[in-house]
């Protein structure tokens, strides 16, 4: 399963977890509001962490493919040079 839908899985649970507490509740109004307010402080913790993982492990998939990249075109520039000094030997 890939981040971004194990993200949008955790959101919706979040959600789904919420409205059940809300329901089941043997709480004042205050005191639900103040669960409310703790819970989104804490999903978007969890949010924000979550976006920084996604960040970094985007930033790792960048660099192997620049990596690649720049194998590549060494490889490439390597093949044109032995490639033009054999026909340069002709």
């Amino acid at each position: 399963m890939r981040t971004t839908e194990k993200l949008v899985w955790f959101v919706i649970g979040a959600c789904a977890g919420a409205g059940v507490a809300l329901l089941y509740a043997p709480q004042s109004g205050k005191a639900t509001r103040k669960l409310i307010r703790r819970k989104a402080e804490e999903t978007r913790d969890s949010l924000a962490e979550t976006g920084e993982n996604v960040m970094e492990a985007g930033r790792g998939v960048y660099r192997k493919g620049v990596s690649a990249v720049t194998g590549a075109a060494e490889g490439a520039a390597g093949l044109y040079s032995r490639v033009r000094d054999q026909v340069a030997s002709r």
